[in-house]
């Protein structure tokens, strides 16, 4: 025990600045320890999400890890003395240890500057869709509308989306510089109807109901022409026919209010429903299993002799 005290006491005398660097050393690991540790419980205390927790329990980790590395740089090593060196280095280990939120930073100057959304906008981003409610450094959040709610209803829940979501996923923004959307709304009838006169009661209802939207999107095509190549010729409703397995189907397209949709659905049906119960030969059609019997009911020309 004796000669080993002796050495380490000899090792001291003659190599002070070695003694030196290694106690350093080991304040410094103590030291960087200790925060780790506090900043941790401070977390835990204060945060309630197990995953941010342990997100930034990482970020603390990988940060308090570039922190010692620079430091016992400073210390065992002159070539990196010069202070210009240290603050680069200082800062790229930041940018790697809090990369997720130093890119939120940077997605919230581009919201700022470019604004693809403001408040009050709806937008899709990803999966997620709502109502812009609020915008911060690192985080945006939105109403949802959708989800298991039909025709963009609201949701009721609130969702935070980390702000370089906006770099990673695509962003759909419903309102912005054009508000109007396009929406569409099938009629199935029957073979059997007349599906022509069924087809000019659709304009007919359409038209008046959407006639003031026709207006209001001229307007803002106007607008929006100033900024994106938007080009628009035919904004008034229009009816498409088209075949389906078990009828004719009736397509109607006009614009709507994003937050309007379901309401203006709601109209549409409720006047279709009322203007084809005016007539007898125009009926709804659903999948049915119907008994065809050709000589009986077929067209001349196509029953057997």
């Amino acid at each position: 025990m004796q000669e080993l005290t002796d050495e380490i006491l000899g090792f001291i005398n003659n190599s002070p600045n070695l003694t030196i660097q290694i106690v350093e050393t080991l304040v410094i690991i103590l030291v960087l320890w200790i925060i780790r540790i506090i900043g941790i419980r401070i977390l835990q205390h204060n945060v309630d999400d197990k995953k941010s927790v342990y997100k930034w329990r990482k970020n603390i980790t990988y940060f308090t890890f570039f922190i010692g590395f620079l430091i016992l740089g400073q210390v065992w090593f002159e070539a990196l003395g010069s202070l210009g060196t240290f603050l680069g280095l200082l800062s790229a280990g930041i940018a790697i240890a809090l990369k997720d939120p130093v890119t939120d930073i940077a997605a919230w100057l581009f919201l700022i500057w470019r604004k693809p959304f403001d408040i009050g906008d709806r937008i899709q981003i990803g999966p997620s869709k709502g109502d812009v409610i609020d915008i911060r450094v690192f985080k945006f959040t939105i109403l949802e509308i959708g989800n298991w709610v039909d025709a963009d209803q609201s949701t009721g829940r609130v969702i935070h989306i980390p702000n370089h979501k906006v770099f990673t996923e695509d962003l759909a923004n419903y309102t912005s510089d054009f508000e109007f959307i396009w929406n569409e709304l099938g009629v199935l009838v029957t073979f059997e109807s007349d599906w022509k006169k069924a087809k000019e009661i659709l304009k007919e209802v359409v038209e008046e109901n959407m006639h003031e939207f026709v207006e209001q999107a001229r307007e803002e095509v106007k607008k929006a022409e100033k900024s994106y190549l938007i080009q628009y010729r035919y904004l008034t409703p229009i009816v498409y026919t088209d075949v389906k397995a078990s009828g004719i189907n009736l397509s109607i397209r006009y614009l709507s209010d994003p937050r309007k949709r379901r309401g203006i659905s709601q109209a549409l049906w409720e006047s279709i429903l009322d203007r084809f119960d005016e007539h007898d030969d125009i009926d709804f059609a659903y999948p049915t299993i119907r008994y065809y019997d050709n000589p009986k009911e077929g067209k001349p020309g196509t029953t057997p002799n």
